[in-house]
């Protein structure tokens, strides 16, 4: 374990522990990695690791041990001792992982180091000497402030000299040179619902291609709002300038649209899926613009339909909601709640109306709905069954559905989220925990260790999965209707599990809609629309009714 500190003596402790399969290769600036991998030597050391990142400014790739080597790290370890003899190489040394992100760090032998500004020059520089050190640069931009280099071989013992130095009373900030991939949307590792990665060593290919998505936009100018329980606001995800507009709590008529009692986390890990800004996790559509207005009164209330008018009338492109009637016990068929029929209230009908009819200067709100997580049929939920909304049901990591979701001809389309698996129904465990997302900090989030979670799930994740896909629509086209990106969506899924999906004569299924969310796909087919060429609008399916 390393650890770093920020912000001075008194700044926050970072702890980065060492890869087990991984090993950071230095080149000489005359070389390439391209010849160290096509010579016989360096492929046979090599054989058993794949390239998995590059950072060109530094001279440094990253090698990770295969999924088929059972023991990483000893392969690791044999890698790293036979590469310091190739020639070419400055240095085969540790990757780190930083302990709350699990995102790779590279460190190089470089310290920043700032004393306070009272500190003559002559003191500095005579205590950067004492330590063997050299000064490599004075920064313009504070008094006082030195980035230096320890000797080479310094290796992991500059994490501690820096901690060393930050002790001293005349210095006031110091820490190593810390390397990490530039990116500035950031899609997290973990985040396999957004793009093809690896979890556990294992490769996950069941994303909607966000990555590729986000080279064409990120959302940008396009308002999601989000009906929830509350979104922490100050999560490091949200609290840049501009990220937050128009919040609301139509429970409490307030504009603090944060959680007020212990329970309310559910917002904030939706919010995440849809918007995270790409600090650590990245939404849908990081860089779309959030409007949390958070509703905590019961199903039917006035508030309920407040929350929806609030949303239209103060610049809302697109409304997720991630709740709806009481599910059944999915594990239960003949739980009598699967088939007790929730009908829509008129006033929650009128409003949402009102914010398709109205929204968007007459263009229409797009409505995203939880299609339900009780494994039955949700034409009996009133609010995902309204055939104006488009109700999303959930898949897994390997493109199948997930046990809990509800299905119907009411579903529009699915979206990725978490599984279990369950004997009695002959369902496999799935590859991954859930859904990367923002989380409220500490004891009263899902996750007690940090502020972002890994086990995020339900319907409740897959909806603000499509309502960031539809802020991306229509963020490259924005004089789209309600009824085209519903369409788009509808169009440009992927068909998945063909052989248990039932897809009908028109392309729907049951358990799928029109299929899984293609971000990529989706983006490009709206671009093509900007011209005024226009496509068929798919019919509405009518709501059954028992």
């Amino acid at each position: 374990m390393y650890t770093y500190t920020l912000g001075g003596k008194n700044g926050r402790k970072y702890v980065l522990r060492e890869s087990s399969d991984m090993v950071a290769v230095r080149l000489l600036k005359s070389r390439t990695m391209k010849n160290i991998m096509s010579s016989a030597r360096g492929k046979k050391i090599l054989k058993d690791f794949e390239l998995i990142e590059e950072f060109p400014e530094a001279d440094i790739s990253v090698f990770q041990a295969k999924e088929s080597v059972s023991e990483p790290a000893l392969a690791r370890d044999r890698a790293k001792s036979a590469l310091k003899d190739e020639p070419g190489l400055r240095f085969a040394g540790k990757v780190l992982i930083d302990a709350e992100s699990k995102t790779l760090v590279l460190y190089t032998e470089n310290i920043f180091i700032k004393f306070h500004d009272d500190v003559k020059t002559a003191v500095c520089e005579k205590i950067i000497a004492d330590n063997g050190l050299k000064i490599k640069q004075r920064p313009g931009y504070a008094a006082n402030a030195y980035f230096v280099g320890a000797p080479e071989n310094t290796g992991v013992r500059v994490f501690e000299i820096a901690e060393k130095l930050l002790q001293m009373p005349e210095v006031e900030l110091c820490h190593p040179e810390l390397i990490r991939k530039r990116s500035l949307k950031r899609i997290h590792p973990g985040q396999w619902h957004l793009m093809k990665t690896k979890i556990n060593r294992k490769t996950v290919d069941a994303g909607v291609r966000a990555d590729f998505a986000h080279k064409l936009t990120t959302g940008k100018g396009i308002v999601i709002a989000l009906i929830d329980d509350g979104v922490d606001t100050h999560h490091p995800e949200f609290s840049m300038k501009g990220k937050i507009i128009n919040p609301r709590d139509v429970t409490e008529n307030s504009n603090d649209p944060g959680p007020k009692t212990f329970y309310d986390n559910h917002g904030t890990a939706c919010a995440g899926v849809a918007a995270a800004s790409g600090v650590e996790a990245s939404g849908v559509a990081p860089g779309a613009t959030l409007m949390p207005v958070r509703l905590s009164s019961n199903l039917g209330s006035i508030a309920e339909a407040n929350a929806f008018l609030w949303a239209a009338d103060h610049g809302a492109d697109i409304i997720s909601c991630s709740w709806g009637p009481e599910d059944g016990n999915w594990s239960d068929p003949n739980d009598p709640v699967h088939f007790a029929e929730v009908g829509l209230p008129d006033s929650t009908r009128l409003a949402i109306d009102y914010a398709i009819r109205a929204g968007r200067g007459g263009k229409g709100c797009i409505i995203t709905f939880a299609a339900g997580n009780g494994n039955e049929d949700c034409r009996y939920d009133g609010y995902a069954g309204y055939e104006k909304v488009i109700a999303v049901s959930a898949c897994n990591d390997t493109g199948k559905r997930s046990i809990y979701s509800d299905y119907g001809t009411n579903v529009w389309c699915s979206f990725p989220s978490s599984d279990f698996g369950y004997a009695p129904f002959n369902h496999p465990k799935p590859l991954t925990k859930g859904i990367y997302t923002t989380d409220r900090p500490g004891e009263k989030g899902y996750n007690p260790e940090g502020n972002y979670t890994d086990s995020f799930g339900g319907t409740s994740s897959s909806c603000p999965g499509v309502a960031g896909t539809a802020a991306l629509i229509l963020s490259v086209n924005p004089e789209l209707t309600w009824l085209e990106v519903r369409d788009i969506i509808a169009a440009t899924a992927d068909k998945i599990d063909i052989d248990g999906g039932f897809y009908d004569e028109s392309g729907h299924s049951v358990y799928y809609g029109y299929g899984r969310v293609n971000a990529e796909k989706a983006v490009k087919r709206s671009m093509e629309l900007i011209t005024p060429k226009k496509i068929p609008q798919r019919r509405s399916r009518t709501r059954t009714t028992v």
